[in-house]
């Protein structure tokens, strides 16, 4: 069977997922992304990952700036879609879009649902100190992730895990889980099973905000956010009145005067580490605004009075 399909996305996630259905010699009719978004010192376009991809192989783009208009609903019945797949998007589909295709919306969402639901799934996982997650392929409905599961695959989180190594490890399992999914669902060979509402969580959206370091935070809070935030919004404090940012960084024993640089002498990864509300985060690699990125330990022999000041 012949299938036009749809793809909806956006970031890196989604790029192994597109790159398999190619691949995989399925007709992708047309590929929505966002629109372009200014970039780099120069401020000029640049376009998303899913996009670059789309247009090494011909396949047309659409980056409407809503989909609520008519005129979006109409542009995408023309391509009569069979199926729409999406991946990360950034847009929630009008109900009418939801019910266009004959098999439905399949979304590839990269945790367990119904746990994480939401924009920030990927962070959240980190945040909370989840030892497994994974990928979910799910019908859609006109909830917030919240259609029923037809496919799901566990990963393991190692403590050393940032957003950005899981997104990767998450981006390619995705995707081999989407393109074994898809023939058992058009061969009605899977049956749709509900999420069970009384498990679910939901991760908010990042904004460059949340990278602000609070040092009377637990470290291993702290230890958490800073691979959260890794590559985006990261974590930072202020010393001298420049950024700082802890680029990595693990949790330790102590105490004292909570944002302290203190030297650390009992055997550890870290010669340098801040004390928090419990404990203290050994510092590994940090950036001061306007550099590259070192090690702790050149930080502090190129900067002395480093230890024992106060970070804010």
């Amino acid at each position: 069977m012949e299938l036009r399909v749809v793809f909806m996305a956006t970031p890196d996630f989604a790029v192994p997922a597109l790159h398999l259905l190619i691949s995989n010699s399925y007709q992708i009719v047309a590929v929505y992304t966002q629109p372009d978004k200014p970039a780099g010192r120069s401020l000029q376009p640049v376009p998303p990952p899913v996009k670059r991809l789309a247009m090494d192989h011909s396949i047309p783009v659409v980056q409407p700036e809503t989909l609520e208009a008519s005129s979006a609903f109409e542009e995408l019945a023309s391509y009569s879609p069979d199926l729409i797949v999406v991946a990360a998007y950034g847009r929630i589909l009008p109900s009418r879009m939801l019910a266009l295709p004959r098999f439905g919306c399949l979304n590839l969402h990269p945790s367990l649902l119904p746990r994480h639901r939401g924009s920030s799934p990927i962070a959240n996982t980190i945040l909370c100190g989840d030892e497994v997650t994974g990928v979910t392929v799910m019908l859609m409905d006109a909830g917030m992730d919240s259609g029923p599961i037809l496919a799901q695959r566990e990963v393991f989180v190692s403590p050393q895990d940032t957003s950005g190594s899981l997104t990767l490890k998450l981006a390619q399992i995705g995707a081999e889980l989407l393109l074994e999914s898809l023939p058992l669902w058009i061969g009605g060979k899977i049956r749709p099973q509900p999420q069970d509402e009384s498990q679910g969580t939901f991760s908010r959206m990042l904004t460059k905000e949340d990278g602000a370091i609070d040092w009377k935070l637990p470290a291993v809070q702290l230890w958490r956010r800073i691979r959260a935030f890794d590559p985006w919004p990261g974590c930072y404090a202020w010393w001298k009145g420049r950024r700082l940012k802890v680029c990595e960084a693990l949790p330790l024993a102590g105490g004292g005067e909570v944002g302290k640089v203190i030297a650390i002498t009992e055997p550890a990864a870290a010669v340098v580490g801040v004390v928090t509300g419990m404990g203290v985060l050994g510092l590994l690699r940090v950036q001061l605004e306007g550099r590259r990125e070192i090690s702790a330990a050149d930080f502090i022999r190129g900067q002395r009075d480093f230890v024992g000041s106060v970070l804010a």
